[in-house]
């Protein structure tokens, strides 16, 4: 469906619109932004793109996956949504008996009624009921200011799910699976939230992408339930044919203050063997996810233990790439590969048991991936880290934060790891 509205802008002030964006974009019950926050690379697809409202939508109960590739059929323009962590029980059968808090589906996606999509200083409107002339003039005067502050004092009152002494206990668990031969890596993760917590979402993600501006950021609203997400990884993309996964393992919590140290701190990750370890292990278990939808020996892994430099910490990112085979849709690559191995661990079925064995909380939207699919089927997914999840009705609010445990872990450093990951979002809530 050709967009019935069409029209091309020049903004002299990306950042203050995207603001202005997100105020307009409120009213709405569903809309997703996606950020790279110029983050350049080989592949990026995408500067900064918004999607408002639900001309359609699919929001399947049983056989997610295949009603979606249904509902994909003659679908002509993208379509935005998420898969849940969760989709697991649909593709796995492990089933998880913890309670869904935040309140996101297994699986939702939208064709919107419009798309705004901004590159540079570049805007291009879309819509299918909007004026887009008048909806540009609409939107550039809004005061960006109305966006609610964050209070100086103390917001939020978060509580650990398990204490420091219990985590250190699993992780002693985990390892001793490990040393039986069960399994050789496991994404171990743990929740702090807060009850009846009042916050304003959009308030609290502009604050957290401005300390942390990460290249997979994205502010996704289902209804009452907010995903306010500052993620630096990328699950997979496909694009001119080509599947693209980039896992995360390896993170060191960098030194803003000391430029000198901050490149020893960097230096100590890339030669780090626990955390080259770690790495391989899930390379290995993405090349294996893969070259089960590609075309044999077109699996590659393309770089391996790349150190990259975000806001917050040190990362170490490899990047693995095939074709996919003939007849391998959508479906069949999610089947092969969902949940990612950044977050579960080998052999994956195995440690997807054991995460239910040892965590204490759902992890639903979190680890999961949120992105868009175009109607000639490429797509890009990112994997929900870094993110606060918040359910606006019940006022709960959670973010969980999580690493990889191998036979090498420290379970007091693998603490700290996740005290790190989740510094822009402590900072952000006081």
């Amino acid at each position: 469906m050709l967009s019935k509205y069409s029209s091309q802008h020049t903004i002299p002030e990306p950042e203050k619109f995207k603001t202005q964006m997100l105020i307009w974009a409120n009213r709405f019950n569903i809309y997703a932004l996606l950020d790279n926050h110029q983050y350049h690379s080989r592949y990026q697809n995408i500067d900064c793109v918004l999607a408002v409202g639900a001309m359609d939508a699919c929001l399947p109960s049983t056989q997610h996956l295949q009603q979606l590739s249904q509902w994909l059929k003659g679908k002509t323009q993208r379509v935005f949504g998420h898969l849940s962590y969760d989709l697991k029980e649909s593709i796995t059968g492990i089933v998880s008996t913890h309670e869904n808090h935040v309140g996101f589906p297994e699986l939702y996606f939208f064709e919107p009624e419009t798309v705004i999509d901004l590159k540079g200083n570049t805007l291009q409107i879309s819509s299918q009921t909007t004026n887009t002339q008048e909806l540009f003039q609409v939107i550039s005067h809004i005061d960006p200011a109305i966006a609610p502050a964050i209070k100086a004092e103390k917001q939020v009152q978060m509580q650990a799910r398990i204490s420091k002494e219990q985590y250190i206990a699993k992780i002693h668990s985990i390892q001793e699976h490990i040393r039986k031969g069960d399994c050789y890596e496991l994404n171990f993760c743990q929740e702090f939230f807060a009850e009846e917590a009042s916050i304003d979402p959009i308030a609290v993600y502009l604050a957290l992408n401005q300390v942390s501006p990460n290249p997979f950021a994205c502010f996704y609203k289902y209804h009452g339930s907010y995903l306010l997400c500052a993620s630096p990884e990328r699950y997979l993309q496909q694009k001119n044919n080509r599947l693209v996964s980039q896992p995360i393992k390896g993170t060191l919590k960098r030194d803003l203050e000391n430029p000198e140290q901050d490149q020893i701190l960097e230096d100590q990750l890339r030669n780090s063997v626990k955390d080259r370890s770690e790495n391989v292990m899930v390379v290995d278990l993405v090349r294996n996810d893969l070259s089960r939808v590609c075309k044999p020996g077109s699996v590659k892994v393309e770089e391996l233990f790349g150190i990259y430099r975000f806001p917050q910490v040190h990362q170490m990112v490899s990047t693995v790439v095939g074709e996919p085979a003939a007849g391998m849709d959508l479906c069949a690559i999610l089947n092969a590969s969902f949940p990612m191995g950044s977050m579960t661990g080998a052999p994956k079925y195995k440690v997807m048991q054991l995460i239910e064995q040892y965590e204490q909380s759902r992890r639903g939207l979190y680890s999961g991936a949120v992105g868009y699919i175009e109607p000639n089927a490429d797509f890009d997914f990112n994997v929900v880290i870094r993110s606060i999840l918040y359910n606006q009705e019940t006022k709960y609010l959670s973010y969980q934060v999580g690493g990889g445990i191998t036979f090498y872990s420290d379970a007091e450093k693998e603490y700290q790891e996740c005290l790190a990951k989740a510094g822009a979002i402590m900072q952000v809530l006081g």
